[in-house]
């Protein structure tokens, strides 16, 4: 030990009189270890003094998006702060408040019936990828699912090709209670305005229903598959007797106007063909039926969505990320797979386009042919009616459209004369178009255009225009499954003499062109709606190049537009509407077709025509107006709200002013001649 201390004094402790030959080592080591330390150290001081990396596009990307939402939830913030304070920022008082303190309670029992796609859906059994999602929403709520395993959420949206039902192993339902439709996604309300200003004046549990239903099936087929139809029937009795015997008010939305159509007419009718409630049924449990954004005679948009799965705002984004979505490369072929499963919900073909050439128009005439066009959002001004009318802020007409053709091939197509197109022959086609794709290698076949041979496609389509009549020539062309399917439960037409026995088959009950109201004078019929807002009346299509295998050969040509102050953008006529469904649709019956007493309307029910002029927000901070006439935000405007809640608590539609119209209906029901 001694020996070891020793020669470590000798290594560490420079010595004063002599080195030895052991020292000389250690000075040699220590050098080594100096010049170690020191080259680390200014290896550290040149990272420390190297430029930080450049950043990546991705990078940019995210930190511009988290500066955007950062900065939009503290103006957000500081908006809601500052409407407490300033008179400028104040929201206005909710209808709730205010007619409660005029003393409006809670009378007649309220049911809402949601419409297509708003209504959540949940997970009762389902495949191996599901594991986890026992009773979890697959639509609805945050969506999560879809960007975890979009494949597999898809794969449980899906509904048998042949049945219209679940697939194999497959157990997809609506959720229940007021929870299935008060918000669609985490902010975005449905229902949730209209329920909290109910709830305001004493709605609660007991006298206030969702009728929600599995919005993806015929109507029909949500009796015969979850007995939906005999659940509202005996809702709405029971709420009738526990609320002193106070005739119901529903309110259906969109799709589910129509919806309830079908259920007026099944619960008449005996219990082998429906509920069993006899002909003074709905006179006795209902007091008013207030439709809400009706699609009582459908809605052209459906035509694009199940050729295309395109609507004009799909079209415009998939126009500007062209290179991503529709790129052979990175195989990308998200549109596809939408179509894969929305084909398969035969909810889709009862919103196509209802009374063919006579509601809507051939190839050289349709009743909004005189219409202004709405060219800005901005209407803040009630529609002038005079087609050469320039309104500041609004409207402008200058060019007459031939909106009848509902699709053409072409701009010229959409705009020729009739007898300058190239004739059309629907038989000449059917029957030849199975020859499966040249060169196809699918192995499994997504849609049925995988089955059809593309040069059939164009010649079908090259320069050809269809009206409301002979787009179901092209839809029945291009997806003969489906139609053949979807057929057997909804019907489109007129009906010649509703004495005739087959206007008692279910295909026919929620076409309103096509059944009867039932026996209640006693009943109100409301037509609610928004108006001023450009809303997808026909469209320019193109086939697409691309001939790759489950591609889609259709898309809207974004590239064709009208002249200045024309109609036409992007490939899209627009009329006026509430941006999904147009007036035409959401307001005929009652300002003609139901009113009085026709072969519609025997029983001489009271109908009313209520329209809202649609006011968008003014900036982002205000978020949804209350203002707005769009399909989904009118259930937040707060006259409508008013008007709901006027009836719910004993008003009449007479009480609440009658007819309120702003858009050329009346007009447009004038040129449509219909045997009443």
């Amino acid at each position: 030990m001694a020996l070891i201390l020793r020669f470590r004094k000798l290594c560490f402790v420079e010595p004063v009189r002599f080195q030895s030959f052991e020292s000389q080592q250690c000075e040699k080591k220590e050098k080594i270890v100096a010049s170690a330390i020191k080259n680390s150290s200014e290896i550290n001081k040149k990272r420390t003094k190297t430029k930080p990396r450049e950043l990546s596009c991705i990078d940019y990307c995210c930190w511009t998006i988290g500066y955007m939402c950062t900065i939009w939830w503290f103006l957000f913030f500081l908006y809601h702060c500052l409407s407490a304070t300033l008179p400028r920022f104040q929201v206005p008082e909710s209808p709730g408040t205010r007619l409660k303190r005029e003393g409006l309670i809670a009378q007649h029992p309220v049911v809402l019936v949601p419409g297509f796609i708003t209504g959540g859906l949940e997970l009762w059994e389902g495949k191996p990828c599901a594991e986890g999602l026992f009773r979890k929403r697959l639509w609805g709520g945050t969506f999560s699912e879809m960007f975890k395993r979009p494949l597999c959420w898809l794969d449980h949206l899906i509904l048998h090709n042949e049945t219209g039902l679940d697939p194999p192993g497959v157990r997809v339902r609506a959720v229940p209670g007021l929870a299935a439709a008060d918000y669609f996604a985490s902010g975005y309300f449905v229902w949730a305005v209209l329920i909290e200003n109910l709830a305001k004046i004493g709605y609660e549990g007991k006298n206030l229903f969702m009728a929600a239903y599995d919005w993806r099936l015929s109507f029909q087929n949500t009796e015969i598959r979850d007995q939906a139809l005999s659940r509202l029937k005996s809702k709405i009795e029971l709420m009738y007797v526990t609320n002193g015997y106070k005739k119901v008010v529903v309110v259906p939305h969109s799709m589910g106007a129509i919806y309830f159509l079908h259920f007026l007419k099944w619960v008449e009718l005996p219990p082998l063909l429906g509920g069993g409630g006899g002909p003074g049924w709905c006179n006795k449990h209902i007091k008013a039926i207030m439709n809400t954004g009706p699609t009582f005679l459908g809605s052209p948009k459906m035509v694009t969505s199940i050729l295309t799965t395109e609507g004009k705002d799909v079209a415009s984004f998939r126009a500007m990320l062209a290179g991503i979505l529709d790129s052979e490369i990175l195989g990308i072929q998200t549109l596809e797979h939408v179509l894969r499963v929305s084909r398969t919900w035969d909810s889709t073909v009862s919103l196509l386009p209802k009374g063919g050439e006579t509601i809507w128009g051939n190839l050289d005439w349709f009743p909004e042919e005189e219409q202004a066009c709405v060219l800005s959002k901005r209407s803040s001004q009630t529609l002038v009616n005079d087609s050469s009318t320039d309104v500041k802020g609004g409207l402008q007409l200058k060019e007459s459209i031939k909106g009848g053709r509902i699709v053409s091939f072409s701009k010229s197509a959409s705009q020729l004369p009739s007898s300058e197109l190239p004739p059309f022959d629907a038989k000449e086609f059917f029957g030849a178009h199975t020859g499966k794709n040249s060169g196809s290698s699918c192995e499994e076949v997504w849609t049925e255009y995988d089955l059809i041979n593309r040069e059939s496609i164009r010649k079908f389509v090259e320069n050809k225009a269809f009206t409301a009549a002979t787009v179901f020539d092209l839809l029945r062309f291009v997806a003969p499954k489906m139609m053949q399917r979807a057929e057997s439960q909804f019907s489109h037409g007129i009906a010649d003499n509703l004495d005739d026995p087959k206007y008692e088959h279910y295909r026919y009950w929620s076409n309103p062109l096509e059944s009867r109201l039932p026996d209640a004078p006693d009943m109100e019929i409301y037509c609610l709606y928004g108006v001023g807002a450009p809303t997808e009346r026909s469209y320019v299509l193109k086939v697409s190049p691309s001939d790759r295998c489950k591609s889609i050969p259709f898309r809207i040509d974004t590239s064709v537009d009208g002249e200045e102050g024309s109609c036409l953008k992007s490939g899209v006529y627009s009329v006026d509407g509430d941006e999904s469904v147009p007036t035409l649709s959401a307001g005929f019956m009652c300002a003609k077709g139901w009113k009085g007493s026709t072969r519609f309307n025997p029983y001489d029910i009271r109908t009313y025509v209520r329209e809202y002029q649609h006011k968008p927000s003014t900036s982002l901070l205000e978020g949804r107006s209350i203002e707005s006439g769009s399909h989904v935000d009118i259930l937040g405007n707060y006259a409508y709200v008013e008007d709901i809640l006027r009836v719910a608590a004993g008003a009449t539609g007479a009480d609440i002013g009658g007819d309120r119209i702003h858009s050329d209906i009346l007009k447009m029901s004038e040129k449509i001649k219909l045997q009443l």
